[in-house]
C-alpha cells in the first residue's frame, strides 16, 4: 500500500527505508506518521534517502524506516476514529485477534504495523534502537521523551536537546512504552509544532545523529555532519536538562476542555495560574511548574502535563539504586510486596501514597501505575531484553 502526502507529490509506502547488513548486528528502527497530520519526519526521511542515494555509504547496522498510520497520513488526520499511538498493550492486540465486528481504520493499520515489528523483532538477533518522529500543536523546543529506564537515558544523552522522561506513568497504550516491554530502547523525538519552518531539519539534524550512535554510519560517512549537531543545538532550548512529569489533566469523555492561549512548551508558570477552562470552569496550576504538550488541536485527550527539572542528586542516586538492583529495599515500606520474581511490577494498598512513598517509587524507576480490586500495580521500564513472541511482562489475571 502506498499513500501520496496531502498537498505534496511525495509518494510513500509502509516501509520507506530498508538497509539490512547483518541480521546479528544492531538495528534502528524509526516510526514516521503514526499521527497522521505529523509529516515532518517523513519530509525529513525522504531527504535523507535522496541522500544516501548520493553519498552511497557503506551501512555498519541495519537500519527500517516504517510509516504508521498511511490512512490517517493520506487524510492530513491525526487518525480516524482512535489514536493509533495509544493501542500497544497486549489486552488490545488479544482483543484484536478475537473482535466479532469489523475492525476499524486505526486497527487495521496497528496489524499491519505489528506484524512488521514482529518479523524485525523476531529475525534480528542485534541490539534494537527504536525512534518515534513527532510533533505538537503547540510551540516548543525540540526535545526527546521517553519512558523511565537507564538504557533511555543514556541514549538521549546523545542529542543536545532537552529531555522528558515518566511519560508511561500518564499514557496508557504508546507504541514504545510497548517496545520498552522488551527491554529495548525507545525514545520519542518532538522536533517544534506542526506548521514550525525548522521542523523539517530538526528532524533531519536528529536523525543523522541516530544514525552514528547507533552504529549505522560513521560521522565521515555524512557530509557536513557537524553542521546538524550544530543547527540541533541551536534550534534547542534548555539543551540536555532533563525534567520530569509530574501532573497530567486527561480529557473525559463529553469534557469541553479548551487550552487558554498562549501558552508555549516549557513555559514557566507560576502557582494559582489559569491554565485551561473544563465544562466553563477554570483549571489552575497547583505550583510553580513548567508547562508541557498543551493541547491546541482537535483530537486528543491529553489536555497538558506539568513537568518540573530533575536535580543531578536524583538522576545520580536513581542510576546508583538501579544499576546495583537494590530493588529489596522497598519491600520494607509497609504493604509493598513484588508481583514477579523478575521484580518488574510491585503491588501496595490502594490508600493514598506518602511523600516518601511516591519519592522512592520514582526512584527506582516504578511509575506506570493500574489499580485493580483494592490493590494499586506499578511496573518498572527498567529490564532484560526478552522474546517478543512471548507478550509482555504477565499482569495478575484482574489487569488482563
Amino acid at each position: 500500500m502506498s499513500v501520496t502526502l496531502p498537498d505534496s507529490n511525495i509518494l510513500i509506502d509502509r516501509i520507506i527505508i530498508e538497509k539490512l547488513v547483518d541480521k546479528s548486528l544492531s538495528t534502528l528502527v524509526v516510526m514516521v506518521g503514526i499521527h497522521g497530520n505529523e509529516t515532518t519526519g517523513i519530509i525529513a526521511v525522504k531527504s535523507i534517502e535522496k541522500k544516501l542515494k548520493e553519498f552511497n555509504p557503506t551501512f555498519k547496522a541495519n537500519l527500517y524506516v516504517i510509516a504508521g498510520n498511511l490512512n490517517a497520513i493520506a487524510q492530513g488526520k491525526r487518525y480516524e476514529s482512535v489514536d493509533l499511538n495509544r493501542l500497544w498493550t497486549d489486552e488490545q492486540l488479544h482483543n484484536l485477534k478475537d473482535k466479532k465486528t469489523e475492525l476499524n481504520a486505526d486497527e487495521k493499520e496497528q496489524i499491519a504495523v505489528y506484524n512488521i515489528l514482529k518479523d524485525i523483532l523476531n529475525d534480528h538477533t542485534g541490539k534494537f534502537y527504536f525512534v518515534d518522529l513527532h510533533t505538537t500543536s503547540a510551540p516548543t523546543s525540540p526535545y526527546l521523551v521517553f519512558s523511565d529506564s537507564v538504557n533511555n537515558r543514556v541514549f538521549s544523552r546523545n542529542f543536545p536537546v532537552p529531555i522528558v522522561f515518566g511519560i508511561e506513568a500518564y499514557i496508557k497504550g504508546p507504541l514504545l512504552t510497548y517496545i520498552n516491554e522488551y527491554g529495548h530502547v525507545g525514545v520519542g523525538f518532538e522536533a517544534g509544532s506542526h506548521d514550525d519552518k525548522n521542523a523539517v531539519l530538526i528532524n533531519e539534524s536528529f536523525l543523522w545523529i541516530a544514525l552514528v550512535e547507533t552504529g549505522c554510519l560513521t560521522k565521515s560517512d555524512i557530509p557536513n555532519y557537524d553542521y546538524y549537531i550544530q543547527k540541533l543545538d541551536e534550534l534547542s532550548s534548555f539543551s540536555k536538562k532533563l525534567f520530569d512529569i509530574v501532573s497530567k489533566h486527561s480529557i473525559q469523555k463529553g469534557e469541553d476542555f479548551k487550552m487558554l492561549e498562549g501558552f508555549d512548551n516549557f513555559q514557566k508558570i507560576r502557582k494559582n495560574q489559569a491554565l485551561a477552562t473544563s465544562n466553563s470552569q477554570t483549571l489552575f496550576s497547583q505550583s510553580n511548574a513548567q508547562i508541557f504538550m498543551p493541547l491546541y488541536q482537535k483530537q486528543g485527550d491529553d489536555g497538558y502535563f506539568i513537568i518540573r527539572e530533575v536535580s543531578k542528586h536524583w538522576l545520580f542516586m536513581s542510576r546508583f539504586v538501579r544499576k546495583h538492583q537494590l530493588y529489596f529495599f522497598l519491600k520494607l515500606l509497609p504493604s509493598v510486596s513484588f508481583v514477579n520474581s523478575e521484580q518488574y511490577m510491585l503491588k501496595t494498598n490502594s490508600k493514598p501514597m506518602s511523600t516518601i512513598k511516591t519519592y522512592l517509587f520514582r526512584l527506582f524507576g516504578f511509575r506506570q501505575k493500574t489499580a485493580c480490586k483494592g490493590v494499586v500495580y506499578y511496573t518498572r521500564r527498567d529490564r532484560e531484553v526478552s522474546s517478543f513472541n512471548r507478550g509482555a511482562i504477565t499482569n495478575p489475571d484482574c489487569l488482563k
